[in-house]
């Protein structure tokens, strides 16, 4: 079993030009890389990417299809996505403060790194669009002539994946050092707590719509 050269540097592009785009898993990793930094922020996107693995078996095996024949099972996996991206919206909207000596503000309490990663995964697997996106977008460069058809699907993914937890790395580097940054600022403590808060919150909204 083979790709070839020319669908396989075809795919690459496509992936690169599709993982560069903002979308759900981007603005998450936005969010949480400007409330907590960097680390942060690359652990939702390790989170984001076993989300991405887990569509791409899903695929290769064929129980995607579902969400194409069972339009009420990719409504309740889309409703259940936004619902849980309004909830960690508000959840982190409404986080207790963390009061530091000598200052008023405080800080945002952070939250474990194992429930960053947690999120991370769970935000990637109630986006049924991933699944849908695979299902449509994957077999486009599949060679039914080089045989094993499941096997190319996986290789196919786990390059996409590979693409788009690269770039999310880069975008949780980038927003944490402008989270460091503005953190220095008096008045950051409160946008740092309100600005992720209400990127997951506009991003459920989306989702629905």
């Amino acid at each position: 079993m083979e790709i070839t050269m020319l669908p396989l540097v075809l795919f690459l592009a496509a992936a690169l030009a599709l993982n560069v785009s903002p979308g759900p898993d981007m603005l998450y990793v936005i969010s949480r890389s400007l409330e907590q930094g960097r680390r942060a922020g690359i652990v939702s996107a390790l989170g984001i990417d076993v989300g991405t693995l887990v569509y791409t078996l899903v695929t290769a095996i064929g129980l995607s299809a579902l969400l194409l024949s069972i339009p009420i099972l990719f409504n309740a996996i889309r409703y259940a996505g936004a619902l849980y991206l309004a909830y960690l919206g508000f959840r982190m909207l409404f986080a207790k403060i963390t009061k530091t000596r000598g200052t008023a503000e405080g800080k945002p309490e952070h939250i474990p790194l194992r429930s960053v990663f947690r999120q991370g995964v769970t935000t990637n697997m109630l986006n049924p669009k991933v699944a849908l996106f695979f299902l449509a977008f994957l077999p486009q460069f599949v060679d039914q002539s080089k045989g094993q058809v499941a096997l190319q699907l996986v290789l196919l993914g786990l390059m996409f994946d590979t693409s788009g937890t690269s770039v999310n790395v880069v975008v949780a580097t980038l927003a944490g050092r402008v989270g460091d940054s503005l953190k220095k600022r008096s008045t950051f403590s409160r946008i740092q707590r309100i600005l992720p808060a209400v990127i997951l919150i506009a991003l459920a909204i989306l989702v629905v719509l």
